[in-house]
């Protein structure tokens, strides 16, 4: 498929940045017409729950524009937003790899967010028959996998203002523009995060901001790229120690 025949398709791959749009250009590179007949798009609020944990996981998802968030609330039913998702990761396609016919964890947007929706028959029938695709999905999810995994042993070692440090540094290597990272999550969302409580993360940036590793201005918080190498540094110290 020629990325004409995409963009006409996909119209919102022309308003968003050329990284993410080349990512959907190579994900979709070799998706036959059947397949594109079966896209839909879809537009949705922020804070909207589309995937739920445990309901059945018949739609594969995609982030067109946007930004959502996966949450898992079986650790003392405790909300826990383990990771942020965004770009051509297929949301539900792990579940059609492992053949299991629920959502594994529940998926809601942070912003209003446009979605590209496949059936899963349609998305499942692709992989089944383009050993190109069934490699580049397998490829995301078990590199999916790799980063959480990573995350998780990360945080064994970390506790309070440390965890939180890890986060921030993570949101900076992921969503720092021109060598600033603009920290618009609330404290709650942080929180969720993090694994800690509101108090804790109050607390924790108010102490980086005296340390000059965030900047403050109001209630207001970004990171430099400087401060983001001191926080890093910080943080692989404590996990190596």
């Amino acid at each position: 498929m020629d990325n004409r025949s995409l963009h006409q398709v996909l119209p919102f791959l022309k308003e968003i940045d050329k990284g993410r749009r080349e990512q959907f250009e190579t994900y979709f590179s070799t998706a036959p017409a059947w397949l594109m007949d079966s896209f839909r798009i879809v537009e949705l609020d922020k804070n909207m729950m589309f995937i739920r944990e445990g309901a059945p996981a018949d739609t594969i998802y995609f982030v067109g524009k946007g930004m959502v968030k996966a949450t898992d609330y079986r650790v003392y039913g405790i909300a826990f937003d383990f990771t942020r998702l965004e770009g051509t990761y297929a949301m539900g396609g792990m579940e059609v790899l492992m053949d299991i016919d629920t959502y594994l964890t529940t998926i809601q947007t942070i912003v209003p967010t446009t979605m590209l929706s496949i059936p899963r028959d349609k998305f499942a029938r692709w992989l089944k028959s383009d050993i190109k695709a069934l490699k580049q999905e397998a490829k995301n999810v078990t590199g999916y996998l790799y980063e959480q995994g990573q995350r998780s042993r990360a945080y064994l070692f970390l506790q309070g203002s440390d965890r939180l440090a890890l986060l921030l540094v993570d949101m900076y290597k992921k969503y720092a523009r021109n060598n600033l990272l603009n920290i618009n999550s609330t404290r709650q969302e942080l929180a969720d995060s993090s694994g800690l409580c509101v108090k804790t993360v109050s607390r924790a940036m108010k102490k980086f901001a005296e340390n000059n590793w965030i900047c403050r201005t109001g209630n207001r918080f970004t990171m430099t790229r400087d401060q983001f190498k001191q926080l890093q540094a910080m943080v692989s110290k404590l996990i190596e120690q």
